[in-house]
């Protein structure tokens, strides 16, 4: 379904629902489209802003409800407990991350480098695809994903 603001020669506005564009300019051209205030049938698509989702790595909600005395919207917020427990686990992730080093795309390569000795052990961070990460594991590497998102040293503050 797809949803346009349309408008009368009159001015008035209203949403109308088609399966598609082709729906509305053939309903249109059969004269079934009408404006509900005064029943005018030349209607047109009233200009609308479009509908940009949020990016992927911004947060949908707040995690903890203002304090605003009013109630959460369906889906927002999360108990109390839970948001503490993320705030725990983030803070122990920091800190394990704290002495490790930012490989970026290069953790498999440098993975089984420091694996098969081609170069000194030390503790590493970056990126990997899904069928990489398995490679290491079928290979006896030990790699875990981390609980949350990590932004590469160059695109922090």
């Amino acid at each position: 379904m797809i949803v346009f603001d349309l408008q009368c020669p009159d001015g008035h506005r209203f949403e109308g629902w088609f399966a598609s564009s082709g729906d509305f300019a053939s309903q249109k051209e059969g004269g079934l489209l009408c404006c509900p205030k005064c029943g005018a049938s030349d209607i047109v698509k009233a200009p609308m802003a479009p509908a940009v989702p949020a990016k992927g790595n911004q947060k949908a909600f707040p995690l903890e409800k203002p304090d605003t005395g009013a109630e959460p919207v369906a889906g927002g917020g999360m108990p109390p407990e839970m948001v503490e427990a993320f705030r725990k686990m983030a803070a122990v992730q920091a800190e394990a991350l704290k002495d490790s080093e930012w490989v970026g795309d290069r953790f498999a390569e440098e993975s089984r480098a420091m694996h098969y000795g081609e170069r000194d052990a030390k503790v590493i961070h970056g990126q990997t695809t899904p069928e990489q990460a398995k490679e290491l594991h079928d290979e006896g590497i030990p790699v875990a994903p981390l609980l949350f998102p990590v932004a590469p040293p160059e695109e922090l503050n």
